[in-house]
């Protein structure tokens, strides 16, 4: 009886468009509870100058996984983004709740006297995925395949905050940060059974929680849409079983 299986890895960059979120503030030393309404963000892709620094500086992502059933349709896999948020600059929101005691419902600019507001080192995305695989092309030999792949998961976030709220510096750090879920639609091309590029287009929807601030935590919620190119490898098992000999 023979087994089949493959492992796979891939790694690649990426591009990502973020929704318009509310991003909540809770300093109770400071009496305050409020947020900055309809919060605007980009990403910083840094991969337009990919040779000029380490490659895990730019936004990249990688993708180590396994087809575990024979026809190899079926596949668990740990997805990672490293995705960078940064709030824009110099538009007008938005302060509702209480700020120093005080009720405030006020319009406020953003800047850097107001908000700096980054997830620069990584908003880093962990999705734990269900793949399912479609075969669309493949030549007579096999030596070139096209496959659609559709992918769904949950995970943890562990993003890099980094903030500065009123004139006030937080202290910065990686930290776990709540959850994220998300599903992903692929174009996989493999060539030579073995070697692989990928198209992706991916929807992530994060719940951040508990987002370490001055003096106190930080809450938001916010879409995620990504375009994502990858490289990747895949590693075939071939595990044969002989029957025993009679009387074994």
């Amino acid at each position: 009886m023979v087994k089949n299986g493959s492992f796979y890895g891939s790694w690649g960059y990426n591009e990502e468009t973020y929704t318009n979120s509310d991003l909540y503030i809770v300093q109770p030393g400071m009496n305050n509870n409020y947020a900055f309404t309809n919060i605007q963000a980009q990403d910083h892709i840094g991969w337009d100058h990919l040779f000029q620094a380490q490659p895990t500086i730019p936004q990249y992502n990688y993708r180590l996984g396994y087809f575990f059933d024979q026809k190899q349709n079926w596949a668990i896999e740990l997805n990672f983004d490293h995705t960078k948020y940064v709030v824009l600059q110099g538009y007008n929101v938005i302060v509702n709740g209480t700020l120093h005691g005080r009720s405030v419902d006020t319009t406020v600019n953003i800047n850097n006297g107001t908000l700096r507001y980054q997830l620069n080192n990584g908003a880093n995305f962990f999705l734990f995925n269900i793949v399912r695989k479609v075969k669309i092309f493949s030549t007579h030999d096999g030596k070139i395949v096209l496959d659609g792949l559709i992918k769904a998961g949950v995970g943890p976030l562990i993003p890099h905050v980094d903030n500065q709220i009123f004139g006030e510096q937080n202290r910065l750090q990686f930290q776990i940060g709540g959850w994220n879920m998300g599903t992903e639609a692929t174009l996989k091309l493999t060539l030579f059974k073995h070697i692989y590029l990928e198209y992706c287009n991916k929807l992530d929807y994060a719940c951040y929680s508990w987002l370490e601030i001055y003096q106190g935590r930080a809450h938001q919620n916010f879409g995620t849409y990504e375009n994502i190119a990858n490289i990747g490898y895949t590693f075939h098992l071939n595990h044969k079983k002989y029957p025993l000999p009679a009387g074994k």
